[in-house]
């Protein structure tokens, strides 16, 4: 059996730094260490920070009935309006916002403020979406994620005859997708600003997916369940291969489904720990000696 493993796999840059942060703030803190919602979408390195001491918070009512310390914002960022009452409560605040977030929340702010309508693509439940959208005049901003939504969105005659619009993307969202969006919005007239938010590792991890997936007889995609871009990577990875298996660590990997297999691939999320990856590549090696 052969076996390709993505380059791409693993820890972007962005939920390393983050990863990174809290461990050293567990590590050398003397104060309590809370993430503002899980630091990444992955149950393993959630877990492990709690064992260490660091919990995550779900709001910032929770906030009101525990001992002040540090509050790490994670990769995804928070709105602006979230951040203020952090610090207003008391807290200090360790920021691991991805710098390529934190490049959308100024755009958003930035052009809501020259008076345009701000359009987020994406997925409007996502945190890094809500965090977005707390930058920018929210009577002013739109998320939409399908074909049919961009088809129905419709702004009306501005003073000054087309209406200006920006738009900009999850840092996550599946490229291609993106750009079909974008071409049924700009048949509609309006004076468009089109800045393209998705992270280059987010590209290259897709379109690597897509290849390796285009030539395997069975992929193999691992992530955590709430993972947004190993969600993607899956529906990519099962659209050129029908043996496509979405995992979360070895634990879900059936031994039985990779019988009579020539060619197997494997890619993960942003949020994967490469020991998750390594424990799945080396299971999936020794059983292809057999």
């Amino acid at each position: 059996m052969q076996v390709t493993l993505a380059k791409s796999a693993g820890f972007c840059f962005g939920v390393k730094r983050a990863v990174d942060q809290v461990y050293q703030e567990a590590e050398h803190s003397r104060m309590p260490v809370y993430t503002f919602g899980p630091i990444i979408h992955n149950e393993t390195v959630v877990k492990d920070l709690e064992e260490k001491g660091v919990y995550a918070i779900g709001g910032i009512e929770e906030l009101k009935h525990l001992p002040k310390g540090i509050v790490v914002i994670r990769s995804h960022g928070v709105s602006k309006e979230i951040y203020e009452k952090i610090e207003t409560e008391g807290f200090r605040i360790v920021d691991a916002t991805c710098p390529f977030v934190l490049k959308i929340h100024r755009f958003a702010e930035d052009y809501s403020k020259k008076g345009y309508h701000i359009l987020i693509i994406g997925n409007a439940s996502h945190p890094e979406v809500e965090g977005i959208k707390g930058w920018s005049d929210p009577d002013g901003t739109t998320v939409l994620q399908s074909a049919e939504e961009a088809r129905n969105f419709k702004l009306p005659e501005g003073e000054n005859g087309r209406p200006n619009v920006c738009i900009v993307s999850q840092t996550t969202f599946n490229y291609n997708k993106f750009q079909e969006l974008v071409e049924i919005i700009e048949k509609k007239g309006y004076d468009i600003i089109v800045l393209n938010t998705i992270c280059n590792a987010t590209e290259e991890r897709q379109k690597e997916a897509a290849e390796i997936s285009a030539k395997a007889d069975a992929m193999i995609v691992i992530g955590g369940s709430h993972s947004s871009n190993t969600q993607k990577l899956f529906e990519i990875c099962k659209k050129e291969c029908e043996n496509t298996y979405y995992i979360q660590t070895l634990d879900d990997l059936d031994p039985g489904q990779f019988r009579s297999i020539d060619n197997v691939g494997i890619t993960a999320g942003a949020s994967t720990p490469n020991n998750i990856i390594e424990e799945v590549l080396d299971n999936v090696r020794i059983r292809s000696k057999f």
